[in-house]
C-alpha cells in the first residue's frame, strides 16, 4: 500500500471517530470528499434523476447514525457499498429486479480492478461459500457436483447409489437454503437472479 494511500485510510479514520463523537465539519468533510463519486458510482445503477437521492440518503444515515454506526472496512468501501444496496433496494422496489441483477454482476465483472468492486465480490463469494458450507452434507455433495462440477443427476446418482429424483431433491432444497442465507444480504427478489449466475463463482 503507498504512503498516500495510508494517510488517506488513517484520515478517514480520523473523520468517522470526529462524526462518532457529532463533530459536523467532520461531516461535513466526508461529504465533500466522496459526495462526487458516490454519485458518479450509483449513477452505473439507477438513472440520472435518482441519483442524488440515494447518495443523499446514504450520508444523511450516516449522520443520523452517527452514535452507533461501526465501520469495519476502510470509509470507501463502506460507502461504496451503502450506496450500492439502496440502489439495488431502489430498483427492487421500482419492479426492475432484473436490471438490478445485471447491473450488480455487470459492475463486479467490469471494474474487478476496483477495490471496491474486488472487495463487493470477494464479500459475495464469502457469503454463498458460508451458505454452502452451512448446508446439511449431503445437499452440499449434491449441489458442489452439479453446479460447479457439472456432473448430471444421473452421474451423482450413481456415485452415491441413490436415484437421481432423490439428487434432483437434495439439490432443490440447497437452492432453497442459499436463498434464505442470502436473504440477509441481498433483497430476496434478486437472490432468486443470483441463483442463475452461480456457475460464476466455482
Amino acid at each position: 500500500m503507498f504512503m498516500s494511500e495510508q494517510r488517506a485510510i488513517s484520515e478517514d479514520h480520523i473523520l468517522i471517530k470526529s462524526i462518532n463523537k457529532g463533530n459536523y465539519k467532520a461531516f461535513e468533510q466526508v461529504f465533500r470528499k466522496y459526495y462526487p463519486i458516490l454519485c458518479a458510482y450509483a449513477h452505473r445503477f439507477v438513472d440520472k434523476e435518482d441519483v442524488e437521492d440515494i447518495v443523499e440518503e446514504c450520508m444523511v444515515w450516516l449522520w443520523e447514525k452517527r452514535e452507533v454506526v461501526t465501520i469495519n472496512t476502510t470509509l470507501s468501501q463502506y460507502l461504496f457499498s451503502m450506496v450500492r444496496h439502496r440502489s439495488l433496494n431502489f430498483l427492487t422496489r421500482k419492479g426492475i429486479a432484473e436490471k438490478a441483477a445485471s447491473w450488480y454482476f455487470m459492475t463486479l465483472k467490469e471494474n474487478s480492478r476496483e477495490d471496491i468492486d474486488h472487495y463487493a465480490l470477494e464479500e459475495l463469494r464469502n457469503r454463498i461459500q458460508e451458505g454452502i458450507n452451512a448446508l446439511p452434507e449431503s445437499y452440499r455433495n449434491a449441489f458442489v457436483m452439479h453446479r460447479f462440477h457439472g456432473m448430471s443427476y444421473k452421474e451423482i446418482a450413481e456415485i452415491n447409489n441413490v436415484s437421481a429424483k432423490t439428487i434432483d431433491y437434495r439439490i432443490q432444497q440447497a437452492l432453497k437454503l442459499l436463498r434464505k442465507h442470502l436473504s440477509d444480504y441481498l433483497p430476496v427478489e434478486i437472490v432468486a437472479l443470483i441463483m442463475v449466475f452461480m456457475q460464476d463463482f466455482s
